[in-house]
């Protein structure tokens, strides 16, 4: 395996994928502006290999975003997996809601992504003998139906998706796919923004077609197979994990 990059590495998803990918043998870098949390996740991954590198990140730093991915390269090589997974999700009213703390929403979630797999990009290009190189884009299943109060970040998740697509059109000469995973309803600590969690939960469960709350784990397990070689004939696709809730 080679080099995995897993920005928004502090939280419940982005841990339980880097976790994985450590398990799959990559080599892995990792990144949150959540100092705390991401040490917290360099110590897991850190008991499955040696091969660990971090840094605090914010996203709309292009310069640090620059040197992080530089760092990569010159501690553990050049990046062959990158999964685009941080994001912010204010919940403000549509009408309510201020164009800069909109700006901000579209600066992580979208031109992050977007500079995050030019800057990985051009690393894989450069390992043209790897043999899967995969880019990974984490959507969400609120671009289905929208979600009240959500209205910045779900225009990110659906923007997630087309960018994939984009990208695998133009990126597969090269060999390098990119995919998207859309995550349902993932007990993490997003849940907070609502007033009842355990009466969102009973919802989320009533809605999905399998009765129980899903697992980072069971994610971070479709993820691994998109960066791997039994997904090397698979890009430009968007694989649902909602348990059913929504069926596309």
């Amino acid at each position: 395996m080679g080099v995995a990059v897993v920005t928004g590495a502090g939280g419940s998803l982005g841990r339980a994928i880097a976790l994985r990918l450590a398990q799959d043998g990559h080599r892995v870098a990792v990144t949150d502006v959540a100092e705390a949390a991401l040490k917290e996740t360099v110590e897991a991954v850190s008991d499955i290999t040696g091969a660990v590198w971090s840094s605090v990140v914010d996203l709309r730093d292009d310069e640090a975003l620059g040197a992080f991915f530089a760092g990569v390269r010159r501690e553990l090589g050049p990046v062959t997996a990158l999964v685009n997974n941080a994001a912010i999700y204010p919940t403000v009213p549509f009408l309510d809601m201020e164009v800069g703390d909109y700006d901000a929403v579209q600066e992580v979630n979208q031109r992050g992504y977007w500079l995050c797999a030019q800057l990985a990009g051009r690393q894989m290009i450069a390992a043209e003998g790897a043999e899967d190189r995969s880019i990974v884009n984490i959507a969400s299943i609120t671009m289905h139906g929208g979600w009240e109060h959500l209205a910045a970040y779900v225009t990110t998740k659906g923007a997630a998706v087309t960018m994939a697509r984009a990208l695998a059109r133009e990126l597969g000469p090269h060999g390098i796919r990119v995919n998207a995973v859309s995550p349902g309803a993932f007990k993490t600590a997003a849940e907070e923004i609502y007033d009842d969690p355990e009466a969102y939960s009973a919802m989320v469960v009533e809605r999905q077609a399998l009765k129980r709350r899903g697992t980072p784990a069971e994610l971070a397990a479709v993820v691994s197979f998109l960066t791997g070689p039994d997904a090397a004939f698979v890009t430009g696709q968007t694989i649902e994990v909602n348990g059913g809730w929504v069926m596309a």
